[in-house]
């Protein structure tokens, strides 16, 4: 049985950058699970003592110390909670300090630069981007295609909509996506809608028992969902990517975060906005 720890994200923010920090740190140790605790809006000493309470409640009922992932522009603050039983990880502590000291200069120490509504322009580019990937999924709108950055094909529950929204929202980007069905698969040429777009289409490509899983859920014991048809349109879809010229990405072992970042790195798209 795997060791089991509790692990805080604790910020005076919304606490997505001590997330999604602290996460890609604690998916280095393959032994542990941890059950993840978010408290965001920690703002002020009222609010730390709390959190501290809960930590120490933490602490008390696992018998051992939780780890803290933090993300604190208030030093005050950041002192109440350090004072927790706990492992403190404090990522603006860690880093502010050698920037300043390598810029000569000290850092606004601002609450929500990271996160907050300062850069009007990029907020409303994911806003209208997140609409366009929703807007055009699944193959909905085919019409609009003219706008896309880029046009994600793949079978059925391959991660094309779950990707495609993943880079609206980080980065502005433009992302449809195309299902491909049986009929698309036994013709074994692009899909009339998408073909005028070749220079913007990527693949997606999974394993077919890992797309048997998938689909079991989703549909149990069905054609769907049988091993069978996961494995033919798989190697039927990798195919026409090789025949079309398609470039493609196998996208069993990889997280949405990385699937995104290969397919702009691989078709040369830019970030509209930074993260």
């Amino acid at each position: 049985m795997k060791q089991r720890r509790t692990v805080f994200f604790v910020s005076d923010q919304t606490g997505v950058t001590a997330e999604t920090m602290g996460h890609s740190l604690l998916t280095q140790f393959d032994s542990l699970e941890f059950s993840p605790v978010t408290l965001p809006f920690i703002s002020s000493v009222d609010k730390a003592r709390d959190a501290v309470n809960r930590i120490n409640l933490a602490a008390q009922e696992q018998g051992a110390r939780p780890v803290v992932f933090a993300t604190f522009v208030d030093a005050e603050v950041r002192d109440v909670v350090r004072t927790a039983r706990c492992l403190f990880l404090d990522f603006f502590d860690a880093f502010l300090g050698p920037l300043e000291r390598e810029f000569a200069e000290l850092s606004t120490h601002a609450l929500g630069r990271a996160h907050g509504v300062t850069d009007i322009r990029a907020y409303a580019l994911r806003i209208n981007a997140t609409n366009f990937a929703l807007a055009n999924d699944d193959g909905a709108h085919t019409h609009d295609y003219e706008r896309a950055d880029l046009i994600l094909l793949g079978v059925s529950r391959s991660g094309k909509t779950p990707t495609c929204v993943y880079m609206a929202m980080q980065y502005g980007t433009f992302a449809a996506n195309y299902p491909l069905t049986d009929e698309d698969l036994l013709d074994g040429r692009l899909p009339p809608a998408v073909a005028p777009f070749r220079a913007r289409l990527f693949g997606l490509t999974i394993a077919p028992d890992r797309l048997q899983q998938i689909r079991q859920e989703r549909r149990p014991d069905s054609r769907y969902a049988s091993l069978q048809q996961c494995d033919w349109e798989v190697r039927t879809a990798e195919r026409m990517f090789a025949k079309e010229g398609v470039p493609f990405l196998d996208t069993t072992e990889c997280s949405i975060e990385e699937i995104a970042a290969r397919v702009l790195e691989r078709l040369g798209i830019p970030r509209r906005v930074r993260p």
